[in-house]
């Protein structure tokens, strides 16, 4: 399933707004409308992208050194501010609210994807690399190292 990509590791794969989007370790995005043809798209990040999601008309892309890059095409891209200089690993959006999260407990939030709040660095609960972020039946959840698990109902 190479589709003519580089041998770069692919780090996440989002869909919406009838556009695949993933990210690569290279710092690269590669979009396609059908899954099997890929067009290269460059996004300026200097650092590893690490996840990709899409929610409220806007893909979102977070990675290294707190590195974030929005678009609402899915083909030109914006650097954004985020406030942090930690490893940024996942990225979600739901009930109207984007949550990334990152190294040493960061978790930050937005309410349109372009200006972000820090919520927790190195918060009471962890220090640790927090790698994903999911909401579902009004909680979101947060999980890393060391067996590390953090909900909540509202960010």
């Amino acid at each position: 399933m190479n589709a003519g990509w580089s041998d770069t590791q692919r780090r996440s794969v989002a869909y919406g707004g009838g556009m695949w989007v993933a990210v690569e370790r290279s710092n690269r995005i590669l979009t396609s409308t059908n899954g099997i043809t890929w067009t290269s798209r460059s996004t300026g990040a200097s650092y590893v992208l690490q996840d990709v999601a899409y929610g409220g008309g806007m893909w979102v892309a977070v990675g290294g050194s707190g590195t974030i890059r929005t678009s609402t095409n899915g083909t030109s891209w914006t650097s954004r501010t985020s406030g942090v200089s930690h490893n940024l690993n996942g990225v979600a959006y739901a009930d109207g609210v984007w949550v990334v999260v990152g190294d040493s407990g960061t978790i930050l939030t937005s309410p349109n994807g372009t200006s972000w709040t820090v919520r927790a660095y190195r918060p009471g609960g962890t220090t640790d690399y927090l790698g994903s972020v999911a909401y579902g039946d009004g909680m979101w959840v947060a999980v890393g190292g060391n067996g590390t698990i953090l909900g909540t109902v509202s960010m």
